[in-house]
């Protein structure tokens, strides 16, 4: 399962973990402004806006997990299982196929404001990428540094929420759990003023009862919280270390959701975007040193796809390498 967040500081950030228990060989990947895009029941859109995220590319095609256009939008799918509905796609209006649904409207718009003035005549279809990828059950998160929401489908239609927290996990559909978060709206980051006996004295107790299971009702709450209490400087540094931070408070470790037989959920990576500047972030479970992509270092006049693969093998930075012998380097 996954978290998705975003954070204001001096600029707009964005990311998410995306927690399963293999990896599809997804790269951060760069769709430049003159990339074909071909849309199933759409046509080809020849010139865009660029596109930078995390993407598995099959046959050429950028299949984003999460991504942010060059004018800041913001969008990332998690996964929606059991509550998931597409339309069945009927050569009617404006027909999106469920792995286009990020591609389409990074491409195309600048705002959240402009994707919810289209959306309500958009119908997100079942179409499958192909036999072996039939459509995904997901929901999505779509920012901006003004606003935030979330787009679901499910057998009642289409529904846009207004998202006033900023986070997104999974399952229940999202009015439910904002629904849940009002029972610990009330939790702090300040001290009760109530005498408790030193044996048994401790800082932080205004959260207690706040959820700790990796559930995607807990997680939705922990996620919540957290963002709602951060506190960074302004600079790059600051804002980025601090939203590795608040996503690591929902991270999954190998061997705490066991799926079955030597398989285990695990927090496979992170990501925190810089909207504003275009630069992509991230961290692997393997890798928790952050490493990144700039959108702008690219040539965006560019018609190919440019993917950087995931550096997922540990990276140890000694501060006294000068003085280690060849002994001490066997780890």
């Amino acid at each position: 399962m996954c978290t998705a967040m975003t954070y204001q500081t001096r600029d707009f950030y964005f990311g998410r973990t995306l927690d399963y228990d293999v990896s599809y060989g997804e790269t951060v990947t760069v769709t430049p402004r003159n990339f074909p895009l071909t849309f199933r029941h759409g046509g080809v859109l020849t010139h865009h806006h660029a596109i930078i995220g995390m993407a598995h590319v099959s046959h050429g095609y950028p299949l984003y997990y999460d991504a942010v256009n060059e004018k800041g939008l913001c969008m990332a799918g998690l996964n929606f299982v059991g509550n998931a509905v597409y339309k069945t796609a009927r050569g009617e209006g404006t027909e999106i196929a469920q792995f286009e649904w990020i591609p389409w409207a990074l491409s195309q718009y600048d705002s959240v404001s402009a994707v919810k003035e289209r959306l309500p005549s958009v119908k997100i279809v079942d179409t499958p990428f192909n036999d072996a990828l039939p459509a995904a059950q997901l929901h999505w998160i779509v920012a901006d540094t003004h606003a935030c929401v979330v787009v679901e489908c499910t057998k009642n239609g289409l529904h846009v929420y207004e998202n006033p927290l900023g986070v997104l996990t999974n399952n229940p559909p999202f009015e439910h759990q904002l629904k849940h978060w009002e029972r610990f709206a009330n939790l702090s980051n300040e001290e009760p003023n109530t005498s408790t006996d030193p044996a048994f004295f401790s800082r932080g107790r205004g959260a207690v009862g706040l959820p700790g299971d990796l559930s995607s009702q807990s997680r939705f709450v922990r996620a919540a919280f957290t963002r709602r209490f951060a506190v960074s400087g302004d600079s790059e540094a600051e804002s980025v270390t601090q939203f590795f931070h608040m996503l690591g408070t929902v991270e999954q470790t190998k061997g705490s959701c066991k799926l079955g037989k030597d398989r285990y959920e695990i927090t496979l990576y992170t990501s925190c975007c810089n909207a504003a500047r275009g630069i992509y972030y991230y961290t692997t479970y393997g890798n928790p040193q952050i490493s990144a992509v700039e959108l702008h270092r690219e040539n965006l006049e560019d018609t190919r796809l440019t993917s950087y693969p995931l550096i997922t093998d540990p990276v140890i930075r000694f501060q006294n390498e000068n003085k280690l012998t060849t002994e001490k380097r066997m780890i």
